[in-house]
């Protein structure tokens, strides 16, 4: 198996774009991950994308996408894992260029929100349409069951939850490409809207438009053309019973668990050695199991491990230095996608005011649902 190496990425900025179509999304990421990568060559490409068809009413979107960015012949696959399809596509590009089928591939995320009458039913899709969504469990109400569950069983505060939201928007109000580009207090957060006990409207991902692209290449080639060299060195995949009622233990999120295993199994890493992280904040309470999952704090312990700052930037392991879902904005199908870039920034030491000192090794998990699908890849600074 080649190893594989990142050569260059793009990103539209994340709000809400009502001048820029889905096409119009993709191939201004595309084409800036081109130009990073210094390269025209593709030989194919993966678009992430939960649900065009609901959103702008459009399916068919490979042949639409390379068509529009003027490579309507190299063969393109749009791939859907709801909210996990950016990082799904990744994992499949990876697995391209790994086994030798191809050189120079562009993986890509790209969703179009805001054209959408009724966003919530479109995202509810991605839940258990007939024992879920058919009962009005959208999404919140399936969290704030997460939530309160973990609240009842270790003792999580409000306070807590509320702090992921105001690390995020601390991170994202220093992140150009952030929906949110402004910090809030914990007393903010808990005094606005309650949207489901007990979430509240800042502890809630918005609907966003946008775009992530990378371009992914054999690790010789990426050493020829770049100083600074990041390698993806672990990808895990894992999936659960798509309807909460179904599992056993609705704090524990297995799929993010077995998938990030999974990674670190391939990575030869562990929790410990890794010094950035990006995960999928969907809500607030997503992140705080998250970080148990995958191993960073004790099952049941992550609310006070991140009131204590664990997880600021500076702090034992920065998560989502990007502003994640929450400020950053959750165009569902880029939102693997432009995790992945901002490890990759870290990596590259071009993060800016967010950048963490020696970070050498990063990771990023991305999920779908509630936790329904997983994929975690773990990245590194080639020696």
């Amino acid at each position: 198996m080649r190893e594989v190496g990142i050569i260059g990425a793009g990103l539209t900025r994340f709000k809400e774009h009502w001048d820029s179509s889905l096409r119009d999304l993709f191939v201004e990421a595309a084409l800036k991950a081109i130009d990073d990568a210094e390269t025209p060559e593709i030989d194919s490409m993966y678009v992430g994308c939960m649900s065009s068809g609901l959103f702008v009413g459009q399916e068919h979107i490979g042949p639409l996408l390379a068509d529009y960015l003027g490579l309507k012949n190299v063969p393109t696959v749009r791939v859907e894992s709801a909210c996990a399809s950016g990082a799904l596509a990744l994992r499949l590009g990876f697995m391209e260029i790994a086994s030798g089928m191809s050189d120079i591939v562009l993986v890509s995320g790209v969703e179009k929100m805001t054209d959408c009458d009724d966003p919530t039913s479109a995202l509810a899709a991605a839940a258990d349409i007939e024992n879920e969504a058919f009962f009005g469990a959208t999404f919140p109400a399936l969290y704030a069951l997460i939530a309160r569950a973990h609240m009842d069983r270790y003792g999580t505060t409000r306070e807590q939850l509320a702090a992921v939201s105001v690390k995020n928007h601390k991170n994202g109000a220093k992140n150009p490409d952030a929906q949110f580009q402004r910090e809030v207090s914990l007393e903010t957060v808990l005094n606005s809207f309650m949207v489901a006990d007990p979430l509240t409207l800042l502890q809630c991902s918005p609907i966003t438009d946008g775009a992530a692209a990378i371009i992914l290449v054999p690790l010789d080639m990426v050493k020829k053309m770049k100083d600074r060299v990041v390698k993806i060195t672990g990808s895990g995949v894992a999936s659960d019973t798509i309807a909460l009622h179904s599992r056993k233990d609705i704090t524990s999120l297995e799929a993010v668990r077995l998938a990030g295993e999974r990674a670190y199994k391939m990575a030869g890493r562990k929790p410990e050695d890794i010094d950035v992280c990006e995960v999928h904040d969907c809500f607030s309470i997503a992140e705080l199991i998250v970080v148990e999952e995958l191993g960073f704090v004790e099952k049941g312990n992550s609310g006070r491990f991140i009131e204590e700052g664990n997880t600021e930037i500076g702090g034992r392991i920065p998560v989502n230095t990007s502003g994640g879902l929450k400020a950053k904005g959750h165009p569902v199908g880029a939102s693997g996608i432009a995790q992945v870039i901002e490890i990759y920034k870290q990596l590259i030491g071009n993060a800016e005011e967010r950048q963490v000192k020696n970070a050498r090794i990063g990771m990023a998990q991305n999920m779908g649902g509630t936790g329904a699908s997983s994929v975690v890849h773990i990245m590194e600074v080639a020696e």
